[in-house]
């Protein structure tokens, strides 16, 4: 037992360890291209960085994915990475369903530049509440919706969507149990 944990955590140290490998790569080479003038390379080189590093946290907020209330099941956890232009972003998502057939949709977004303008809405109180109740979950403040749909900027960096056909209190219970913590620090 005690070979395979050792086991599985030098493979998964070995994995993160090669995909830095290959953002660090994609950098070098894009330097190198830059310093003898092929501007071509050097931006495709770049691009493939950034889509590297989207990759990663991606895969980051996957791990924040909280695990199902009680009552309820989850679907595994979908990752996209959008690219270098700052719109698509990051994603993490999943979907929760209860016995009712009820569901619960949990995004965490980050890398997005359009994430800063909504920041902006839900920072001014007066705007915010015109977009739905202004509601704190931990420290961070939410804007919730008639339908219970939550949406949540958190250091500006993030955006947390929670909605779905589930009942408003299984949508805040879902935002509640996210490691904001542990999202602020990545």
């Amino acid at each position: 037992m005690y070979f395979r944990v050792v086991a599985a955590v030098a493979l998964m140290a070995s994995a993160s360890a090669a995909f830095a490998d290959e953002i660090s790569e994609a950098i070098d080479q894009a330097r190198k291209s830059y310093q003898s003038g092929d501007l071509g390379n050097a931006k495709q080189s770049l691009d493939l960085a950034s889509q590297l590093v989207a990759q990663k946290n991606a895969e980051r907020f996957a791990a924040l994915m909280p695990a199902p209330l009680s009552g309820w099941k989850a679907d595994d956890v979908q990752t996209a990475a959008g690219g270098g232009y700052g719109f698509g972003g990051s994603t993490a998502s999943r979907t929760y369903t209860n016995a009712k057939d009820e569901q619960v949709n949990l995004k965490i977004t980050g890398d997005s530049a359009l994430i800063s303008q909504y920041a902006a809405i839900i920072a001014n109180p007066m705007i915010a509440g015109m977009a739905g109740k202004v509601v704190l979950i931990g420290k961070e403040r939410a804007i919730r919706d008639k339908n219970g749909d939550i949406n949540m900027i958190v250091l500006t960096k993030y955006l947390i969507t929670v909605d779905g056909s589930g009942p408003a209190a299984a949508k805040l219970s879902y935002a509640q149990a996210i490691d904001l913590t542990k999202l602020a620090k990545l």
